[in-house]
């Protein structure tokens, strides 16, 4: 029996020891997530409202959401007085504001159900694992840096930033500017054909650069590439 082909993940090889969870699209739940506590203030006529509004603002951390629990409870804590003075037209008005309470506070919940129960990135394992290998790779960059900076010439025979050759090393996806192929130059963010014929034109011409900085003063880059490449990109001599 033979496997399938190796897994692949979205930002590089899966870090050691990380766990095996496959990226991919997620299926939605079958009941959208906090329906059961919108429902709260309908199925208790309203009664439940200020504990169900307690329990969002807290999850939530919303101050907003604390305030309205108070606000419901003032309003059921106005209709039970009302019916305590047994008087038939206060009794009413204490009913419509209960009624109010119930009304408001079950619309008020569904409107704000998907704030209090957020699907953020954190919440899926898939995107856990993402963000863990880029942040993974991130300091494999920073690594490969560090080393660069303290020993040049082992950063040469690693052979970092230098993704057209054949290494074992792994820099994280860094791109030595200086050595580095067209090609390699090509996939850098935002990088067009026009920009890494003019950087390799300017390199043949005048020599390697410094910094990312440089690099954008001579070959005219765009302003706003110099923080997507900025992340990837090395200079070695």
């Amino acid at each position: 029996m033979t496997s399938g082909p190796e897994p692949r993940w979205p930002d590089g090889p899966l870090p050691p020891g990380g766990p095996a969870v496959p990226v991919g699209p997620q299926p939605p739940p079958l009941v959208p997530r906090g329906l059961g506590w919108a429902f709260i203030p309908f199925v208790t006529l309203g009664w439940g409202t200020p504990l169900s509004f307690l329990y969002g603002s807290l999850k939530a951390r919303s101050p907003g959401l604390a305030v309205g629990a108070a606000a419901y409870t003032a309003g059921i804590g106005l209709s039970v007085y009302l019916w305590s003075l047994a008087d038939p037209m206060l009794f009413l008005l204490g009913a419509v504001t209960m009624t109010m309470v119930w009304v408001a506070g079950t619309a008020n919940a569904f409107a704000v159900r998907t704030r209090v129960f957020s699907r953020g990135a954190s919440h899926s394992p898939a995107n856990d694992h993402a963000i863990r290998v880029a942040q993974y790779r991130r300091q494999l960059r920073a690594d490969a840096r560090s080393l660069a900076a303290d020993d040049p010439a082992l950063a040469e025979e690693l052979r970092i930033g230098r993704p057209d050759l054949p290494r074992n090393y792994d820099d994280g996806g860094l791109v030595d500017v200086n050595h580095a192929s067209a090609h390699a130059l090509g996939t850098l963010p935002g990088m067009t054909s026009e920009l890494v014929e003019r950087i390799v034109r300017h390199r043949a011409e005048h020599g390697g650069f410094i910094s990312v900085e440089e690099l954008a003063v001579d070959v005219d880059l765009p302003p706003a590439l110099l923080p997507k490449i900025k992340e990837y990109v090395i200079f070695l001599d």
